[in-house]
């Protein structure tokens, strides 16, 4: 009994920042996914110019740009994703390099924050879905799409434990902390299961 009182959360703080490698994580999150919705957002706008325009990553049936930006699943909010990409990644990666500076922004902005990158892992984590077993194909820029927002739900979240900016058991969070290579490692690894089970050499 004496040891569940004392395993208490960390106190909530007012304001919260980020260390230099979570700064330089979200940085570089913001800004590889903001490329990569310009990337698919100029071969959607290629495409509903000129009907036979191919992107330069319809590379065979299975790797193929061109299949996903015309399934539905590409516009699930009613307007394309690569839209929404462009300014959720843009306004990520200005948090970043604020947060490289050393500065600090308020426990709300953070939980906002926090809120949008776990939005950003479940839309991720059914658009992979899709893409393996409805859709059948696969799109580079999505896949690092994927390869960013996978890491940077884990590291944030467990920043949010550590800081106290989300309530968690103090033994959940140094557990956590322990084995925080494990998270992005096991995300990636379950990924690649997936794809390589269910396209087998049909990625060649």
């Amino acid at each position: 009994m004496l040891e569940l009182m004392a395993d208490h959360t960390a106190p909530r703080p007012r304001r919260v920042g980020a260390g230099r490698p979570l700064s330089l994580l979200v940085l570089c999150a913001g800004l590889l996914g903001t490329l990569a919705s310009a990337v698919l957002t100029y071969d959607r706008i290629e495409t509903l110019a000129d009907p036979s325009f191919a992107p330069g990553c319809n590379i065979n049936p299975v790797i193929s740009c061109g299949d996903v930006m015309d399934a539905w699943q590409s516009n699930v909010l009613g307007f394309p994703n690569m839209l929404l990409g462009m300014v959720g990644f843009a306004a990520l990666a200005m948090l970043g390099l604020l947060l490289a500076t050393g500065a600090t922004v308020p426990r709300p902005l953070w939980l906002a924050f926090q809120a949008a990158v776990t939005a950003a892992f479940a839309l991720v984590v059914w658009l992979i879905s899709q893409c393996l077993y409805v859709i059948g194909a696969l799109c580079p820029w999505c896949l690092l799409v994927w390869a960013v927002v996978l890491p940077l739900f884990w590291f944030v979240t467990l920043h949010s434990l550590r800081t106290g900016a989300l309530p968690a058991p103090a033994r959940l969070t140094r557990m956590l902390g322990r084995y925080a290579w494990a998270g992005p490692v096991l995300l990636y690894g379950v990924v690649a299961v997936l794809i390589v089970t269910r396209f087998g050499d049909r990625l060649l």
